[in-house]
């Protein structure tokens, strides 16, 4: 199966997606890679949604992604005497503290000492996705004396948010530990960690999976977009969580930093992924809105890998149709001649190595000649992710003799995965590429194709070789001795 455009979609499996009849119709209406969020959902369940991906992988032939999102640590205020929780109003006061005892309209418990730890006078606390918004006036180790600046109902075990500080805070609970080993023993190619702050963070992160999976760190902190340069160094993918930083942040101030995230991303030749509420109103109806249409247009515009649906396909009632829709508008926008314009002038010119050099060629002589795909060889999804980077308007073929690598680059712009036998000279790596491109659609035989790859093989950041080859492996072998 070729798609016939170059961003991927993820689509979030739950309730609504979650036997093999209704995952492989995702798969098939578009679905390139399957999230699996572990806040919802037993090690049963995630299992369960694990091996029929894995089933379907093997009926359809293609490599298939699955990213983990672990659940992050969770920061909630205690519960209150009166069930239905109690209405703040702006100007009043109230207190969060470490006392276990039931909240009423002056106070509530707060048992994260650490948040206390991290206060300051003049801090903000938000409460329940930032609907209720409290100044803190003075603090202590074990207290929060607030005014309620904006109010509302507060009720129990409602999520806190502290955008003005960051917190000494581990982004790995003990569950996302577990989780974090479950998910590697099973298999999965990428873990999403949240609640990232620092580079440190995705660093325990990696020690945790070692090397059973891939990092991608969620930016959804305040303290994320300011350390962005060198958490990115550090991780292998970025997501561009947009629900927590427009809680965090001012909303204004998201759609500028969610364009500098990825193009950040892009030029460290990085998978991103753009999530939350692309299609929100698909929840419940059958069709999207146009600023949602709109919303999905201006992260493939900007070069996005990756567009997310989150509930709209784990838990609403169109799955299908969201999933329809999201590829509709990709192959809509990329069917765009101003795409290729924007593509074209946001193209970050990279040439401080060789394989830099090497993947600007192939894309230069491709885009400029009658090439019909680039063909690479990537042992670990290197060289691929550079060519990847160049966005070329030719198609890419990314070769590999490992299903692991494969399936982590099928979360990539562009990249058309499949499995080749290991190669030693690269007569054989032309051949396979050929066969490759013939057997997938992308060329016939009167056709060329371009092929990359690293000599010696299967050694890590080694591209240092181009070559246009016929299509036709009668001429390889003709010109080309063993």
């Amino acid at each position: 199966m070729r798609r016939q455009r170059n961003v991927k979609i993820v689509a979030t499996l739950g309730p609504a997606s979650s036997d093999y009849k209704m995952i492989r119709a995702l798969f098939e209406a578009g679905a390139d890679v399957f999230r699996l969020n572990m806040s919802h959902g037993v090690h049963d369940d995630i299992r369960a949604r694990h091996k029929i991906i894995r089933q379907i992988e093997a009926d359809v032939g293609r490599p298939i992604c699955i990213l983990a999102d672990l659940q992050g640590p969770k920061l909630r205020v205690g519960v209150f005497a009166n069930p239905a929780g109690e209405e703040l109003v702006e100007g009043a006061a109230f207190r969060m503290d470490l006392s276990t005892a039931t909240g009423d309209i002056n106070r509530v418990n707060l048992p994260h000492p650490e948040i206390f730890a991290a206060l300051e006078p003049g801090t903000s606390l938000l409460v329940n996705d930032g609907k209720i918004r409290l100044h803190v006036n003075d603090c202590g180790k074990d207290f929060a004396n607030c005014t309620v600046t904006v109010g509302g109902t507060i009720s129990n075990r409602k999520g806190v948010n502290v955008p003005d500080v960051v917190l000494p805070v581990a982004a790995l609970s003990e569950k996302d530990r577990v989780d974090l080993e479950f998910a590697c023993e099973l298999g999965v190619d990428w873990l999403a960690l949240s609640f990232v702050q620092r580079p440190e963070d995705v660093l325990e992160a990696r020690k945790l999976a070692r090397g059973r999976a891939a990092i991608l760190s969620k930016i959804e902190k305040p303290a994320a977009v300011k350390a962005y340069d060198a958490i990115l160094q550090v991780s292998d993918g970025i997501m561009v969580a947009r629900g927590d930083l427009g809680v965090e942040l001012p909303v204004h101030s998201v759609p500028p930093i969610q364009k500098r995230l990825v193009r950040g991303a892009r030029a460290a030749a990085k998978p991103v992924i753009v999530a939350t509420q692309m299609m929100e109103s698909m929840i419940e109806s059958p069709v999207p809105t146009r600023a949602e249409v709109s919303d999905v247009a201006t992260a493939i515009y900007e070069g996005a890998d990756a567009v997310m649906l989150s509930a709209e396909s784990a838990a609403g009632k169109y799955p299908i149709e969201a999933v329809t829709t999201m590829h509709n508008v990709a192959m809509s926008v990329e069917r765009d001649p101003t795409y290729q314009q924007i593509i074209a002038a946001s193209r970050v010119v990279a040439r401080e190595t060789i394989a830099d050099g090497i993947v600007v060629a192939a894309r230069e002589i491709a885009e400029a000649t009658n090439i019909k795909a680039i063909a690479c060889f990537s042992q670990t999804g290197t060289t691929a992710s550079l060519v990847a980077r160049e966005r070329p308007r030719v198609p890419i073929l990314a070769l590999t003799p490992l299903m692991s690598t494969a399936r982590r680059m099928s979360l990539t712009w562009g990249l058309h995965c499949a499995i080749t036998e290991p190669q030693d000279r690269f007569k054989g790596a032309v051949l396979a590429a050929v066969k490759a491109a013939r057997d997938d659609g992308f060329a016939g035989q009167e056709d060329q194709i371009v092929v990359t790859a690293g000599v010696p093989f299967n050694v890590k950041g080694t591209t240092n070789i181009l070559r246009v080859a016929p299509c036709d492996e009668r001429l390889i072998s003709s010109v080309d001795p063993e």
